[in-house]
């Protein structure tokens, strides 16, 4: 729904996790820079850092936003921030609209995001600065849910 489609919609391109994006604020968009990205303050493990996003996101979020600069990024109707459980809530009926059967999380939606990204070919390294994880073994179990690239390396290395 338009209400809340930018907000899946950021959770996804970002690759954020639920508790990061719920403390996003307007002060973490960087919208003007080339790439535009999104400073991910509050991290899991003190892992911050920042995102790039598309700029057809980013030209979103600055019309959503309509030059406010104060408070949450995606706030409730009473200004404060969602809670961890109601996005997880809104990503739950946004599949189930969206006719999609199997269990979709915001969970998915990152390694999705990180499945998408490898098969791209992005290399591991950069996916796991994308991800903000401290260990490259922690990334590694997305790469290994990338099947296309293995069927990719595959071929390449024997033709």
């Amino acid at each position: 729904s338009p209400r809340y489609g930018l907000l899946v919609k950021t959770l996804f391109y970002t690759g954020a996790r639920v508790s990061e994006l719920v403390n996003l604020t307007p002060g973490d968009l960087h919208l003007n820079l080339e790439p535009p990205q999104i400073r991910i303050a509050v991290a899991k493990g003190g892992s911050d850092g920042y995102v790039p996003v598309l700029p057809a996101l980013a030209q979103e979020l600055r019309t959503y936003l309509g030059g406010r600069a104060v408070g949450y990024l995606f706030e409730s109707n009473r200004h404060d921030a969602y809670t961890p459980r109601m996005v997880q809530k809104i990503v739950k009926e946004a599949a189930r609209a969206a006719g999609i059967d199997k269990q979709v999380t915001p969970h998915r939606l990152r390694a999705s995001v990180a499945t998408i990204l490898l098969d791209a070919g992005m290399p591991l390294d950069q996916v796991q600065r994308f991800l903000r994880h401290k260990r490259i073994a922690t990334t590694q179990i997305y790469a290994e849910t990338s099947v296309r690239n293995m069927g990719e390396s595959y071929l390449k290395a024997l033709k």
